[in-house]
């Protein structure tokens, strides 16, 4: 069992920066994929990006050049730097854990991008 923990969402203006943090509670965190998803209103769960467990990455051609994921597999953390934020990055922000084709989803946090 996974259990994730999502934190440093907010109110920011366009253009502004946001860090979003995920802390994992897991047996062995450095196998899991882990990804950031989001869901703006009235739009399906859609993918920001993903780091797996042996460090390739994959971004969504919307964030490509913004957003950086990481992870800091000591600490079982995964973070999300997203600069250059729009309107229409608005959205719920949900943590991600893959492991042989089990999910497990944070609770989620809010970004708000408006001036």
């Amino acid at each position: 069992q996974v259990q994730l923990v999502e934190s440093g969402g907010g109110l920011v203006q366009p253009g502004g920066s946001l860090r979003l943090s995920c802390a994992a509670s897991a047996i062995i965190f450095n196998i899991l994929d882990m990804g950031w998803y989001r869901q703006g209103p009235g739009k399906q769960r859609e993918l920001v990006a993903v780091v797996r467990s042996g460090g390739s990455m994959h971004y969504a051609d919307s964030v490509k050049g913004r957003f950086t994921i990481s992870r800091d597999n000591g600490k079982k953390m995964v973070y999300l730097q997203m600069n250059s934020l729009n309107p229409e990055d608005t959205a719920v922000y949900y943590c991600n854990a893959n492991f042989q084709q089990s999910d497990y989803w944070g609770q989620g946090t809010q970004v708000t991008v408006s001036s």
